[in-house]
């Protein structure tokens, strides 16, 4: 058995275990850094980069259509072998020398192979050759993400179901797909497979999109519909069968089939913490790890495990489960784990730098359907249920001269949520078309706290959709 000690050390090298063990690095402290699959994980090479591939040559395709001129240039339909070979590229061809390369310059030290704590501070990691012990000095942090959930229905396992990684992956474009879900990636990829040819149903047992404004998800809902999706509002599975023939029959709690070529789930996640090792230190294996403000996992007494040298980043604590908000906490992870290894004060107040107080006030995010979501904050129902005294206020992104110059026939909305005691935006949601380009400008707004009067001063350019933030001031008043 071989013996190796670090400063640090990462379980998991997706684009959260990368970045805490670049922060390290930088810090001046050593990591290494253990992956059982492709460096890169998840969003490399079956969620993010190739699921927006899929969907961007539809969306780039519909915006030529909305444009006289470039509507006429138009000649054909997508050329789904160049989308999918695309999509390729964005996946490196699921092959991780780059990443591996990458980890090398950094100076970070790579194990392949499976991951597990077998007590304070130290990590086997088993491969086909054999088993290495490392030590950390310092701080083990789990970066192991998260993985689709199969809900207990009858016959669905037997039936060979897609997660999103089959979907993302996809080799060829089925002529009957079922999707059962309504969230983020049951719309994204109900919308892409549809545009690809699919003929899609969609079983949203709690609607689609319900986590968002009500508003975006009907506007979702509604362009599925038009785009030929059967969106099945309130169904739910309760049987599942693939016959001899290959093809897969959903029988809905109602009694009704549904027929299928391939049936994605897209229900949820679960933490990918089941052969880790946490039961070696007295944690459920399968479980969320439950985190303080500066990701310390916490024992089942609510404290620090040990003295507080295990810590969890990314979709496996379950603050959010978003690359971009895994990365922000991988940053705070990282420079904290330098600071108490150097002695260095910490700081984890509001808005600190050790601190991930985003994750609970201003999370980003955009859903890349026909229209495009994009959030940040809360909702007003979230806003009114944590106590704020609110006030919202809707205006027509359709009706901003910017967005009627963008598309012909342009069709939107924006909403901002206005804790009225500070006045300042604790809300803000647009839907439309490419709208995810708008969201940073909230996303400052949210997190700098800036009060109404002084958002007056951010005078937006004419003619841009970003004129709409001129038009909810002026709808809210002065």
């Amino acid at each position: 058995m071989d013996d190796h000690t670090y400063d640090v050390i990462v379980i998991g090298a997706g684009p959260v275990g990368e970045n805490v063990a670049d922060r390290v690095v930088q810090g001046g402290l050593s990591a290494a850094i253990v992956e059982r699959e492709l460096v890169g994980g998840e969003c490399s090479y079956w969620a993010c980069m190739p699921t927006k591939a899929l969907l961007r040559s539809t969306a780039a395709l519909r915006a030529a259509r909305q444009v006289p001129g470039a509507r006429e240039a138009v000649t054909g339909d997508l050329d789904v072998t160049a989308v999918l070979r695309r999509r390729d590229t964005f996946a490196a061809h699921w092959k991780d020398d780059g990443q591996v390369s990458w980890l090398d310059s950094a100076g970070i030290t790579l194990y392949r192979g499976q991951g597990r704590i077998s007590s304070d501070r130290v990590v086997e990691v088993t491969d086909e050759s054999g088993t290495a012990s490392l030590t950390a000095r310092h701080a083990v942090v789990v970066a192991t993400g998260s993985a689709a959930l199969l809900p207990d229905i009858p016959g669905l396992r037997e039936a060979g179901p897609w997660s999103s990684r089959e979907a993302a992956a996809a080799s060829a474009i089925p002529g009957r797909l079922a999707v059962i879900g309504g969230g983020v990636v049951a719309s994204e990829m109900a919308t892409a497979f549809a545009a690809l040819g699919s003929s899609v149903t969609m079983l949203a047992r709690d609607g689609v999109l319900p986590s968002a404004e009500p508003f975006a998800g009907e506007r979702v809902a509604e362009s599925l519909r038009d785009a030929g999706v059967s969106v099945l509002l309130g169904a739910e599975a309760g049987a599942v069968k693939r016959d001899g023939d290959g093809t897969v029959r959903i029988t809905l709690t109602t009694g009704e089939d549904v027929e299928a070529d391939e049936v994605l789930v897209a229900i949820g996640r679960m933490p990918n913490t089941q052969d880790i090792g946490l039961g070696a230190v007295g944690l459920t294996p399968g479980a969320w790890l439950t985190v303080d403000d500066t990701l310390r996992v916490l024992g089942d007494d609510g404290a620090p495990l040990g003295d507080g040298w295990l810590y969890a980043a990314g979709d496996v604590n379950h603050r959010v489960l978003l690359t971009h908000q895994g990365k922000y906490q991988a940053r705070a992870v990282g420079d904290v784990i330098v600071a108490r290894a150097k002695g260095e004060a910490v700081d984890d107040s509001t808005w600190g730098r050790h601190a991930v107080t985003a994750d609970e006030r201003a999370v980003p995010q955009v859903v890349f359907t026909e229209p495009e979501i994009a959030s940040v904050g809360l909702t007003a129902a979230a806003a009114e249920a944590a106590g704020f005294r609110v006030r919202v206020v809707d205006y027509d992104l359709g009706a901003v001269a910017g967005s009627a110059l963008h598309a012909d026939g342009y069709q939107g909305h924006a909403r901002m949520v206005v804790d009225e005691d500070r006045k300042v935006i604790v809300g803000f949601t647009l839907v439309g078309p490419d709208v995810a380009e708008l969201l940073h400008a909230a996303t400052i707004a949210v997190v700098g706290e800036v009060p109404l009067d002084r958002l007056w001063h951010a005078v937006p350019a004419y003619p841009t959709v970003s004129e709409v933030w001129l038009r909810l001031l002026e709808a809210y008043g002065r």
